[in-house]
């Protein structure tokens, strides 16, 4: 088994998968990786001041995550919004699907602690369509998913918060699930990469941001036997007014994340455009825009490891991996991070 396969199934022990974020967000451990070199240091996310240079821009994804997840007791189901494709009509996963069926009308719960207005909240499915997806409709008045919806947690950490007896729903997911500078809603998973940063942290450095908005398929696991062979969805992503200007100023760009990253590199140019990208990076891909990224700990079998894998390379990423697991690092959305350059 080489490197790449070894990384792609490696385990990781149920206590190392975060459930709760690092409080305060910059507190968070950070492994520092030199590519040049292979030289792995253990530092904290406030380290990356010392880290970079001051020609140095990093890009985030400002995108924000919508509270999509909707608990449907009534129905005895659970619904996770994908796209708003008109006004009162969205696109949704279901389970268990067989309560779902056309004509079906669905009344989701409201926030913990929060009072609706009257009437509540109502949805009828009008058809199911190919991917295992609904299409939804919402009865009556706009459905207000300040009141009803809650943030679309990973499943992974929803199952390692009831196995430690915690509650599935904290209030303060609300705000940990999105990063400071969110602003474009359109996400239904957070850029991870980004949650470590608080308004303090970032004005220490250049920075510029493009939107991606994270759908269901980038964290969709591998199970094609060649991973080459993935189907990867498409996302949509906006590079805004002043990115040439700034990335050309720059003696490198530092990618917050690897959803920034699959934009800065498969953007036909970095001028202001709206796009979709279907990016599928996997080695010995070779980056043409990106000197330097942060990221997460990411799920084996999963696209964005490969990401990651292509721009250290499988030997010394599988190495990075092993060492954060032997030193106790926390993994996954709400864990630490890692720093290539």
């Amino acid at each position: 088994m080489d490197a790449l396969e070894q990384l792609l199934t490696y385990p990781i022990p149920p206590e190392q998968i975060a459930t709760t974020p690092a409080h305060p967000r910059d507190s968070a451990r950070l492994l520092f990786l030199r590519r040049e070199n292979g030289h792995l240091e253990d530092l904290s996310i406030r380290d990356l001041p010392s880290l970079l240079s001051p020609k140095n821009l990093l890009v985030l994804n400002n995108s924000k995550v919508i509270p999509a997840r909707l608990i449907c007791s009534q129905n005895r189901t659970e619904l996770l919004l994908l796209e708003q494709t008109s006004p009162g009509w969205w696109t949704a996963l279901g389970t268990p699907s067989k309560r779902l069926q056309p004509g079906t009308v669905i009344f989701p719960d409201p926030v913990p602690g929060s009072t609706p207005q009257a009437p509540p909240a109502q949805l009828r499915v009008e058809k199911h369509i190919p991917g295992g997806q609904l299409v939804l409709r919402v009865l009556g008045d706009s459905l207000d998913l300040n009141q009803y919806g809650l943030p679309p947690l990973p499943p992974y950490i929803l199952k390692s918060r009831k196995s430690h007896g915690q509650p599935d729903f904290q209030p303060s997911d609300l705000s940990d699930y999105q990063t400071t500078y969110a602003e474009k809603l359109g996400s239904v998973a957070a850029p991870t990469a980004g949650l470590h940063f608080t308004p303090e942290l970032l004005a220490q450095f250049p920075h510029a941001f493009v939107t991606l908005h994270v759908g269901l398929g980038t964290f969709r696991p591998i199970k094609t036997p060649d991973y080459r062979d993935h189907p990867m969805h498409s996302e949509s992503y906006e590079i805004p007014t002043g990115l040439l200007e700034k990335t050309s100023e720059a003696d490198k760009i530092i990618a917050v994340g690897t959803t920034s990253a699959r934009v800065l590199e498969s953007a036909p140019s970095l001028s202001p455009h709206q796009g979709t990208t279907a990016a599928f990076i996997y080695p010995p891909y070779k980056f043409q825009r990106v000197g330097g990224l942060l990221t997460n700990f990411h799920l084996p079998h999963s696209t964005l490891l490969l990401l990651v894998a292509a721009f250290a390379g499988p030997e010394l990423t599988l190495r990075a991996y092993r060492h954060a697991l032997e030193k106790g690092y926390r993994f996954f959305s709400f864990g630490d991070a890692m720093l290539i350059l």
